[in-house]
């Protein structure tokens, strides 16, 4: 679907629905989970975060901005990630991710269009729990990368995402214990955590059951 305007009414309609939720967001998460983590159910400690996902057309296709954090970040270093960041008090969880995506890849507010919210998703590591927005762009955003936070901002063909070929699983070791992590293949990168849990969600408004299946036997 490379239609923005097609693409844009869809996401409306379907945003209005009940959402994937939590079970997209196991698809993508890493096998064993951590001990207590379940995606919907954030304790009453948890700080907030928003995101952004944006779309927007370039050379007859659509596309979403990803970004490589800055690899002396206290949190989540040098990850690919969606632009987004911290609600301050009082803020409401969109105003902050368009403002997050303003301060971290310059895109001008004015330009974009928030047609929808995912589902909020608790991320056990940093404690936040993260509400995630779906936007639309008429043409490709001027972006410009925050220094001290950006240091690349990849730009992923929305096909790429929807692409199942890309989903593929790798293993890495949490503290003494082996994890298979899913993650998508895209941009040079390996996209995986929360970022691919929401993207994995948003995969999931167009394709149900969407995800890399079980993980190999290493």
């Amino acid at each position: 679907m490379n239609d923005r305007a097609a693409l844009e009414e869809f996401l409306k309609q379907r945003l209005l629905r009940p959402l994937p939720g939590a079970p997209a967001h196991w698809r993508m998460a890493p096998q064993p989970a951590r001990g207590g983590w379940e995606p919907d159910k954030p304790p009453a400690t948890a700080r907030q975060a928003a995101a952004l996902i944006l779309i927007y057309p370039k050379d007859d296709r659509l596309w979403i901005p990803l970004t490589v954090r800055h690899a002396d970040l206290p949190q989540h270093p040098g990850q690919v990630s969606l632009p987004g960041g911290r609600v301050d008090a009082g803020e409401a969880p969109a105003h902050a991710a368009m403002r997050e995506t303003h301060e971290e890849i310059g895109v001008d507010a004015a330009r974009v269009r928030v047609v929808g919210a995912l589902s909020p998703l608790w991320v056990i590591v940093s404690n936040f729990v993260v509400y995630p927005f779906v936007a639309v762009a008429d043409e490709r955003p001027a972006f410009r990368a925050a220094a001290r936070e950006v240091e690349e901002i990849l730009e992923v063909p929305l096909d790429d995402l929807r692409d199942r070929a890309r989903l593929k699983w790798t293993r890495r070791t949490r503290g003494t214990e082996a994890v298979h992590y899913p993650y998508f293949d895209v941009a040079g990168r390996e996209v995986w955590g929360a970022t691919a849990m929401m993207l994995g969600e948003l995969m999931s408004l167009f394709a149900d059951e969407f995800g890399p299946g079980p993980p190999p036997a290493w």
